[in-house]
């Protein structure tokens, strides 16, 4: 069997690597190419890069994200008519099932959002707010699309924002008036800020105004200067320099005065309203060049983004290509009630069902049809189970699948294999202080087990329960390395035996519960 010290040790190697790759577009964190549309094998290929074990689960998300790539080459007529296969996944707590839908929307691309059922349960709510998971969603989307629209104008907004500051630093030549000498009265502070940085410029040892004959034009003279200044602005010469800019201001300050229950359901933001009403002011500000640059940017950003075009992409995103994950959804299942309707079960499952089956749901953005976004609900089903719910929602559901509980070799696994392993975490955040550590397979192996075991001794929390016992390892590392001397670490299987020994068989384990 390979040692794995060395998987540890070569991931530890390539962190150079992966700090570069960090840099890349989020398109090429994959290793498949999303835009030629991904085989649902490739899907899974990929969900195993960062998900050990669930090919089933893995299977039927593969499946439901390709059918959407279907769905959009069918006719017209027919394309209206198909409907999202809505998956279920039972499962203990642990075990992959939000990771799953997360890389999933990550992999699509696609507006994801995870609530929890529970939420709608509370005092105050009892399922008549279910529709805010949708308001959500398309804020998520407008913010996505928007940023993606930023990163398109990006360059652009930086060169007007250079320009701008050019002209804060070198002014247009003051005009004359017509039949006289005299400066126009508008013009005498650009006249003055001009002379000034031509005796700037002269005084800093270069041969700026030695190259402009005296007869030039003053615009022609103030042209080469500009483009001295241009250089001397994109070599970083200039970062301290003061100028002057002026930009809009609220006139009021608008306050979160109407956050108060049930005003959140409201589909007009009065926030936005008032902002809008309120005439804005211009004011000014001495800031550094370095600053406004950055508050230009931003300024010509929003001219160049146009809202309007990002709010429709963003709806057409959440109805085509949306993703709900409807989490807990154990919580509001249950047996029939045999004194009446439980309106904190039946209740909030009624609500939901519209909004599952395809409805129109009202936002500040306007109606949103939720007909083909992806519903995907997971839940433990201990004590309850899925043929619990009303059979409507359970119809709402046609794919059920059922994730297996994680064994010792599957700790393992997630603490070797994966992409994020969390041992590679570890081996480079203490990396960051100077030092160097190696685990060895039997100091893996016997973490895996001991996570292993304490889940049998207590509540099963699946691989969450890796980090309690990674900490434990390592606390005393942790804080004394900055101070220690010798930065070379070995991480052997006695040493895990050692230091997780009192973990193991202490009864009373409640200060390592997550």
């Amino acid at each position: 069997m390979e040692d794995t010290s060395k998987k540890v040790t070569a991931g530890a190697e390539a962190g150079d690597e992966a700090g570069d790759a960090a840099e890349k577009t989020q398109d090429e964190e994959f290793l498949i190419d999303l835009s030629a549309e991904p085989s649902p094998r490739q899907i899974v290929e990929e969900l195993d890069r960062y998900i050990i074990g669930q090919g089933k689960a893995k299977r039927s998300v593969a499946i439901a994200l390709r059918n959407r790539w279907r769905r959009q080459n069918v006719g017209e007529e027919m394309r209206e008519e198909i409907l999202p296969n809505n998956i279920i996944m039972i499962g203990p707590t642990g075990v992959g099932k939000t990771e799953i839908a997360r890389r999933l929307a990550r992999l699509a691309g696609a507006p994801f959002i995870k609530v929890e059922a529970s939420k709608f349960t509370e005092v105050g709510y009892v399922g008549r707010d279910v529709e805010s998971m949708v308001r959500e969603l398309v804020e998520l989307s407008v913010s996505m699309v928007r940023d993606d629209r930023e990163a398109e104008v990006e360059q652009e907004a930086t060169r007007a924002a250079a320009e701008r500051i050019l002209d804060l630093l070198l002014p247009p030549v003051p005009e004359r008036r017509r039949g006289g000498g005299h400066l126009a009265d508008n013009s005498t502070r650009d006249a003055q800020v001009f002379e000034a940085t031509v005796e700037e410029v002269g005084e800093a040892g270069t041969e700026q105004l030695k190259e402009v004959p005296e007869d030039d034009e003053p615009r022609e003279r103030r042209e080469r200067m500009r483009e001295k200044m241009r250089r001397k602005l994109e070599a970083g010469e200039l970062e301290e320099r003061k100028v002057e800019i002026e930009f809009s201001a609220r006139g009021v300050p608008i306050i979160d005065m109407f956050s108060v229950p049930g005003m959140e359901d409201m589909d007009v933001n009065l926030g936005e309203m008032l902002e809008e009403m309120m005439p804005r002011r211009k004011k000014k500000r001495e800031v550094n060049v370095a600053e406004a640059r950055r508050i230009l940017i931003a300024e010509e950003i929003q001219k160049l983004v146009d809202m309007e075009d990002v709010i429709g992409e963003a709806i057409d995103r959440v109805e085509i290509s949306g993703i709900v994950f409807l989490d807990e959804v154990d919580k509001i299942a249950g047996p029939a009630s045999k004194s009446g309707p439980d309106v904190s079960r039946e209740g909030v499952q009624r609500d939901l069902l519209p909004i599952v089956e395809g409805s129109n749901v009202p936002t500040k953005y306007g109606l949103i049809r939720t007909d083909h976004i992806l519903f995907i609900a997971a839940g433990a089903f201990h004590q309850a189970k899925p043929t619990d719910l009303i059979p409507e929602l359970q119809g709402r559901f046609p794919i059920r699948v059922e994730l297996e509980a994680l064994v010792e070799e599957d700790f393992y696994r997630i603490l070797t294999e994966p992409k994020n392993a969390l041992v590679s975490q570890y081996v480079e955040l203490l990396r960051t202080e100077g030092a160097e550590i190696d685990f060895d397979d039997g100091s893996v192996r016997e973490v895996a087990r001991t996570a292993w075991l304490l889940n049998q001794k207590m509540e099963n929390i699946g691989a969450r329960r890796l980090h309690t016992v990674m900490f434990a390892l390592m606390e005393e590392l942790l804080f004394e390395l900055p101070e220690r001397e010798e930065k070379q670490v070995s991480i052997t299987a006695q040493t895990v035996r050692e230091r997780l020994e009192k973990l193991v068989q202490d009864e009373d384990l409640r200060k390592y519960i997550l």
